[in-house]
């Protein structure tokens, strides 16, 4: 039924790890097929090992979503409502809440299905196609999230051009029932409005709901200062908590807009906040406040394992360049979501700023991503969201 994509000799060792990507160079004989399709994977004595999606224009030729010697017939929608299904159950259990109504429902290899992303905010869906193989069997996705119960279904994959493969649908709600690209959520009975149109990625930064929780219990009666603080999550929650004042920062106006409007929908218009539209390195290094708590929180600075030396040099400026701005027994909240800075080398880096700035540091906590974002243990590189809370005396 499906054509074979056959590998070398000796090159099936990462099926039998169930590591879900192929690389050509481990390919003997490539299909006939077309960007999208599904293969059978088999090894170099014809044996059936799984299937996944034939992506011939990418290092990765292949993503696998089912490990199995079985032959199988995946045209119907069975196949990919279960998976949808296993997905949605972890976050019945783990998330669901009358307080909270924002979740990632589908995170990719976390949840079997490569190329696919799906945040939850309310009753809109806000899915990223991100390979021509997810494009094709989109029918069955949404289908499948439409059966949990969801209403609206919106294409969000334009911040995401160098993984389109080809993907034709344009952006838009794939269900056509609504128009209205903007809703409002409860995160831990927090109130935020979301624009998942113009918004970054879905919308809002789901994967940060835990750590904005923590940050909640350190920010009474302290000054905060949130940089890269995007539409003010961290922000909302310092001032739940309690802080003194609050400072926002972020190159983004509109994202500093929508951060202000965040905090009047909590707080009202007097709350003790102040935001600032700049860049955040120009900020750190020109104000002379000094704060109790800072949050970094910056873009994935290593887009690839090029970019590695220079992100780490970025990461150690930012960081040194905040712990110098940090009071006496103050805390510092960091992160980098970049998937190609590993959580050693993430510490090596934050140790050697530390160093440099000649202050004790003690880590307080470690931290990641939240359950609904969960990571595939055959498939390291999903774990992608690292993060210290470091006490500076």
């Amino acid at each position: 039924m499906y054509k074979n994509l056959i590998l070398k000799s000796g090159r099936d060792r990462s099926i039998y790890n169930r590591h879900p990507w192929l690389f050509s160079g481990a390919i003997k004989d490539l299909p006939d097929a077309r960007n999208g399709d599904i293969v059978a994977v088999r090894d170099n004595h014809n044996g059936l090992l799984g299937y996944g999606f034939f992506s011939p224009h990418s290092q990765i030729v292949c993503r696998l979503f089912a490990f199995t010697k079985e032959e199988t017939d995946f045209s119907g929608p069975d196949f990919w409502h279960q998976r949808i299904r296993q997905a949605y159950a972890i976050r019945e259990e783990h998330i669901f809440s009358e307080s909270t109504t924002a979740y990632r429902l589908l995170h990719a290899e976390g949840d079997f299905l490569p190329g696919v992303i799906a945040d939850v905010y309310g009753d809109v869906a806000v899915m990223q196609l991100l390979i021509k193989g997810t494009e094709n069997v989109h029918p069955h996705l949404i289908s499948g999230i439409r059966e949990l119960g969801i209403r609206y279904v919106y294409l969000k994959n334009k911040h995401n051009p160098g993984f389109r493969e080809e993907v034709a649908l344009e952006n838009g709600f794939l269900t056509g029932e609504t128009s209205e690209t903007h809703c409002t959520i409860l995160e831990n009975g927090l109130t935020f409005k979301i624009d998942f149109e113009k918004g970054q990625k879905t919308g809002f930064f789901i994967d940060q709901r835990d750590n904005r929780a923590l940050l909640k219990s350190y920010s009474r009666g302290r000054s905060v200062l949130n940089t890269f603080s995007y539409t003010g999550g961290f922000s909302v929650y310092a001032l739940a908590g309690g802080a003194a004042h609050v400072h926002s920062v972020d190159v983004s106006k509109d994202a500093v807009q929508m951060g202000d409007t965040n905090v009047a929908l909590n707080f009202g218009p007097d709350a003790a906040h102040q935001s600032y539209a700049e860049d955040c390195f120009d900020y750190l290094r020109r104000t002379e406040n000094s704060y109790d708590v800072v949050v970094l929180d910056p873009p994935a600075f290593a887009k690839n394992a090029k970019s590695v030396p220079n992100a780490a040099r970025g990461y150690k400026d930012l960081n040194l360049t905040a712990l110098k701005k940090i009071n006496p027994g103050g805390i510092l909240f960091t992160f980098s979501c970049s998937q190609n800075i590993d959580t050693d080398l993430f510490r090596k880096i934050i140790f050697s700023a530390a160093a440099d700035a000649q202050r004790n540091v003690r880590i307080l906590h470690q931290l990641t991503q939240p359950p609904d974002h969960p990571v595939n243990i055959f498939h390291p590189e999903g774990e992608y969201l690292k993060g210290l809370v470091l006490q500076v005396e």
